[in-house]
């Protein structure tokens, strides 16, 4: 569905199902290069499961307009005009790497003007500092299908799992560089790998937001995760008020190595 957000159409991914203001809602964030499509599985089965689904696609990113967020912030602003623009009076946030940021860092703001309508936060694939290596931020600009190839290398354990979230023997690598090269050719005005990487690279408000988080917060990470790896988000756990911690055998890209194993995470946390 699209939907009015910030003077746009905001593109979000609702499972197939038509949204009932009688349900609760979870919004789902991808993270650089990705879109809405990263979720498939975890999404399709709230949806069908008494959920809302608002898997939405970064502004400035394939099917949405406006401009690509350069930063945490200004992309956690979207996603407190999304639940605006719904009337949404409860919500969960579900972010994956970038997107956990995002997450994150709207759920603190939205705490001040809106206690308690963010009542879930799960970080899938988070660190804190989310660090970039300069090489690989030249490279998202000089080299960025060479940047891409990369990504994958380090995003991924293994490259077919049985099963992954679109069936057995899928090849993970390529689906995930083809999308990403698809991302990437979505905007021809803003390079949306290296400002989704540096809004990355420059985020430095998450334990500042993180103390302002009253909901229960979920961390999903990945035991051979390259990209962020498990020690990488000690710092966040430690000041969560309310955190419970999910470790899976997955790379980087958790949703499709692990799609069973984050499903079951999010199906466990997200009980009323």
């Amino acid at each position: 569905m699209k939907i009015s957000v910030q003077g746009h159409d905001l593109y979000a991914y609702t499972g197939g199902k038509p949204f009932n203001p009688a349900q609760p809602t979870a919004v789902f964030i991808h993270g650089v290069l990705n879109d809405h499509s990263v979720f498939i599985l975890q999404t399709r089965y709230l949806a069908h499961h008494g959920w809302n689904v608002l898997a939405i696609d970064l502004p400035g990113h394939c099917k949405s307009e406006g401009t690509a967020p350069h930063s945490v912030e200004e992309a956690a602003d979207t996603v407190i005009a999304l639940l605006d623009a719904m009337q949404l009076e409860k919500a969960a946030l579900i972010g994956h790497s970038f997107g956990s940021l995002i997450a994150l860092e709207a759920t603190a703001r939205d705490a001040a003007a809106h206690p308690g309508r963010i009542g879930h936060l799960v970080m899938v694939g988070t660190a804190y500092p989310m660090r970039v290596s300069p090489a690989l931020l030249d490279l998202s600009v000089s080299a960025p299908f060479k940047a891409i190839d990369m990504v994958n290398s380090f995003s991924h354990s293994t490259l077919a799992p049985p099963p992954s979230a679109l069936g057995p023997g899928t090849w993970l690598y390529g689906g995930s560089k083809a999308l990403m090269r698809r991302v990437l050719a979505s905007n021809t005005l803003v390079n949306v790998f290296h400002t989704g990487f540096k809004a990355c690279d420059d985020y430095r408000g998450a334990e500042a937001a993180m103390a302002r988080v009253a909901c229960p917060t979920l961390f999903v990470l990945g035991s051979a995760d390259q990209m962020t790896p498990p020690k990488a988000a000690q710092s966040l756990i430690a000041s969560c008020a309310q955190a419970q911690v999910v470790q899976l055998p997955a790379g980087h890209s958790l949703m499709t190595e692990a799609p069973e194993g984050v499903l079951q995470a999010l199906k466990d946390f997200l009980k009323p």
